[in-house]
């Protein structure tokens, strides 16, 4: 007898060995398929010979599917084929989106399980050797989107850049150079600051500098999206600035990490 399900699943931040092995065994028992653009498709090799596999992803050159045809295309798949994986870069619930297609599956009456991910949030400044928080540096952190669903740029920017946390912005590209701004503004002008493209995959690159210079030092790179961007005082543990802050903290009262 078909038994509908919906499995929300995180393919992580790009490099096909950290997805989980729950995540690997959830694969395997899909009857459907639906990734995005950002899940590896080297992913799809885990799946069962014959299970129909289908990009919703936006790709170049190609609109992305809308999110409430992504939503029917679950239900239907759902009762038609049975069990539906849906393939997320990174973890699902964090800027993913889940919560609309975990309701329309409910209203359904399709039963719902969720696979996280590894965000890259926190996989890509990891991957550069930068942590997030450190003793003596930073407590804690922000992660935030940069713009918003009509384009214009976060209102927590500005609360963030006022913190002394740690802030990691995704999806924020396109306006990095008035989100800098922002943190300029509020006297931050000095503050370590990078961007990590296409983190954990074979097409990474990284640009380390201020908060005053990252947006020139980026687009003179050629750094573009999918790209995460870092700002903070541990930026000062990224390898290129290492020997720098190392120097500058042994003749200092600061606390070691």
């Amino acid at each position: 007898m078909l038994q509908p399900m919906l499995s929300l699943v995180g393919a992580g931040p790009g490099d096909p060995e950290l997805i989980t092995l729950k995540a690997i065994k959830t694969l395997s028992a899909a009857d459907v398929i639906l990734y995005d653009a950002l899940a590896c498709e080297d992913l799809l090799q885990y799946a069962r010979p014959g299970t129909l596999c289908l990009s919703v992803g936006k790709r170049p050159g190609r609109h992305a599917v809308p999110q409430d045809e992504i939503c029917r295309l679950i239900v239907h798949y759902a009762q038609s084929h049975g069990h539906v994986v849906r393939l997320k870069g990174g973890d699902p619930f964090l800027f993913g989106r889940a919560e609309e297609e975990i309701r329309a599956a409910r209203e359904a009456g399709i039963p719902v399980q969720t696979i996280p991910g590894i965000t890259s949030a926190i996989a890509a400044p990891a991957s550069q050797g930068i942590p997030l928080t450190a003793r003596g540096l930073h407590e804690s952190c922000w992660i935030t989107t940069g713009t918003t669903r009509t384009g214009t740029i976060s209102a927590d920017i500005a609360l963030a850049a006022q913190s002394t946390a740690t802030v990691v912005i995704l999806m924020g590209m396109s306006r990095i150079r008035e989100i800098m701004d922002i943190f300029i503004t509020n006297g931050k002008s000095g503050i370590p600051a990078a961007v990590i493209q296409s983190a954990t995959t074979g097409e990474e690159r990284c640009v380390t500098g201020s908060v005053a210079d990252i947006a020139e030092l980026a687009e003179e790179a050629g750094l573009g999206s999918p790209a995460v961007i870092i700002i903070g005082e541990t930026v000062r543990l990224h390898p290129a600035l290492w020997k720098e802050y190392a120097n500058l903290t042994a003749h200092s009262n600061e606390p070691p990490l």
